[in-house]
């Protein structure tokens, strides 16, 4: 190949071309430089479909990004090189003519690379590649007529290498396009299939889909986490959106799919297996977590009590954590789970694990009968002073905390034990219930356990 051209390969390795000259510098050998070059351009329209094999063949062999497309239609990515070509080199010819397609084509062909997943720079890569085989064979074909007018590709090398750039330039912007799309629509496509399976609506025929959409296991044991802000309006109030929560941090990359977290000083830690997944909803947030353990297999009893106790969550906040459930069809259960926790949480925040609450789960689940029972059993406390009837209930509430004990509920409450069985009595003689009655112990707890939490 004669000197004068090799310089140009070096845009191959990111050297930016020449800019060209302004017109008023231009010689007037551009004008038989152009003829030159439209007239090698024409030899290689004519011989379009040899170009296309060469450079398809040279794609596979050298541009790895490019061999699985080839692999899988090689017909397809054939008819996308040619068009290519076709355009490109027309515009060598005819630039207005071919302008507005050869455009469009490269715009189709960085959005297409995009959703059949071929990095950029592969695509870049052939785009370049094309530039250089075309180049050379322009060069070659004007060797070949008349070795003389090779000098004269000169006044046009910048020219046709600019093309190249602004073409590369056009697939880049369509590609990351493509790329925001396709990503926007993946998120969207999995926000919609969390809130399905969150809400139980998600078939049972699309659940293997989730699993691969969203990389969990279909047959895994998970829980639902619900979170929001401290009830400013009552203990019916919508919560507002979901506040700042950090949850724990996930497993190291070599432990196994069900490996079990490192033990503490104070018993295990948790450590999320996966990063969760949120749904935020008109009350409240969702966090899908995975837990360790699966089909058969219980995993640690301790694992939702240890999520509790590492969550980091801004003060005020109300976070509920639901039972285990086993595959991702059963999430809807969780969610509702999880929400019947977020009910049992103190209206002024505070997080409630589900298991170690059930009694609480028991009134939240059912308001209307948990405030029935208030009123049965509190209701003749309502006709003392209010502060003689807070006393008692404060009282009552110390006592059945200490476990019947009143030396230590006189303890907690700063008096002496027979103050707070006086209490007792009077609480017993006021409502007619028997505290050493386990029927009338278990009533006196969840009529508590409604008061503080309906505030019935």
């Amino acid at each position: 190949m004669p000197q004068v051209v090799r310089p140009r390969f070096a845009v191959l390795h990111g050297t930016h071309p020449a800019a060209p000259l302004p017109q008023r510098f231009r010689s007037l050998a551009d004008r038989a430089a152009v003829e030159v070059l439209h007239r090698a351009a024409r030899v290689l329209v004519a011989s379009l479909p040899v170009l296309t094999d060469r450079l398809v063949e040279a794609l596979y062999e050298q541009e790895p990004g490019y061999r699985a497309a080839i692999d899988s239609d090689r017909a397809e990515v054939w008819q996308e090189v040619h068009h290519s070509l076709r355009h490109n080199v027309g515009s060598l010819i005819q630039p207005r003519e071919f302008r507005d397609a050869a455009h469009r084509t490269s715009r189709w062909i960085g959005e297409i690379r995009a959703e059949q997943g071929v990095p950029l720079d592969a695509v870049l890569h052939a785009f370049r590649m094309g530039g250089a085989m075309v180049w050379q064979d322009l060069v070659d074909e004007t060797a070949r007529r008349d070795p003389d007018d090779v000098r004269l590709l000169v006044h046009v090398a910048a020219d046709v290498w600019n093309f190249v750039d602004e073409h590369c330039g056009i697939v880049a912007d369509a590609y990351r396009q493509a790329e925001r799309r396709l990503s926007w629509r993946r998120e969207n496509q999995q926000r919609l299939m969390v809130a399905a399976l969150l809400d139980g609506t998600a078939r049972i025929a699309d659940v293997g889909e989730a699993a691969t959409m969203l990389g969990l296991p279909e047959q895994g044991r998970y829980a639902v986490l619900a979170v929001a802000s401290v009830r400013s309006g009552g203990p019916q109030q919508p919560a507002p959106a979901r506040p700042r929560v950090t949850l724990p941090t996930a497993l190291p990359p070599d432990a196994g799919p069900h490996a079990a977290p490192a033990a503490g000083p104070d018993g295990p830690p948790y450590a999320a297996p996966a990063t969760p997944l949120w749904h935020t909803g008109p009350d409240a947030s969702f966090a899908i977590l995975r837990l360790t353990g699966g089909p058969g297999d219980p995993g640690d009893p301790g694992e939702l009590h240890a999520i509790a106790d590492a969550l980091d969550a801004p003060a005020g906040t109300r976070a509920g954590i639901g039972s285990a459930v086993d595959g991702l069809a059963a999430l809807g259960d969780a969610r509702r789970l999880a929400e019947t926790a977020l009910r049992a949480c103190p209206a002024s925040g505070g997080t409630v694990v589900l298991d170690e609450h059930l009694p609480d789960a028991l009134v939240v689940s059912s308001p209307a009968l948990g405030s029935a029972l208030a009123d049965r059993v509190l209701g003749p406390l309502d006709r003392l002073d209010p502060s003689d009837r807070d006393v008692i209930l404060e009282t009552l509430t110390a006592w059945l905390d200490a476990d019947g004990s009143a030396q230590r509920a006189g303890a907690r409450l700063y008096c002496h034990r027979n103050t707070v069985l006086n209490r007792l009595r009077r609480f017993e003689q006021l409502t007619g219930r028997c505290l050493t009655r386990p029927r009338d112990a278990v009533e006196v707890s969840l009529a508590l356990a409604a008061r503080r939490l309906l505030g019935a």
